[in-house]
């Protein structure tokens, strides 16, 4: 399923808002202009294992390379996604 992502820059993340008021989300740090630290990832219990957090992966991993930004994976989860997507490691500081 496709859910949609928004990026909530204010609060520093990209929000996907599922039902009963839930959200999943990617946060994220900027250590320096430029630069984006993904820190965690949220996906409520009931969602996971969808596929929810590769797609909040994917879309702020494409905003980084939108933007012409670096990106530090500090959470795990990035870390693994960025393992198996190597189309995505010329955005790695």
């Amino acid at each position: 399923m496709d859910y949609t992502i928004i990026h909530e820059e204010k609060y520093q993340q990209f929000t996907a808002k599922l039902d009963n008021e839930e959200e999943a989300e990617l946060a994220y740090a900027t250590p320096e202009k430029g630069v984006l630290n993904f820190t965690h990832t949220f996906v409520p219990e009931s969602y996971r294992g969808k596929g929810l957090a590769q797609q909040l992966i994917k879309h702020g991993l494409d905003y980084v390379r939108e933007k012409e930004f670096k990106v530090i994976a500090s959470c795990t989860a990035v870390q693994k996604y960025l393992k198996q997507h190597s189309e995505y490691e010329d955005l790695l500081q």
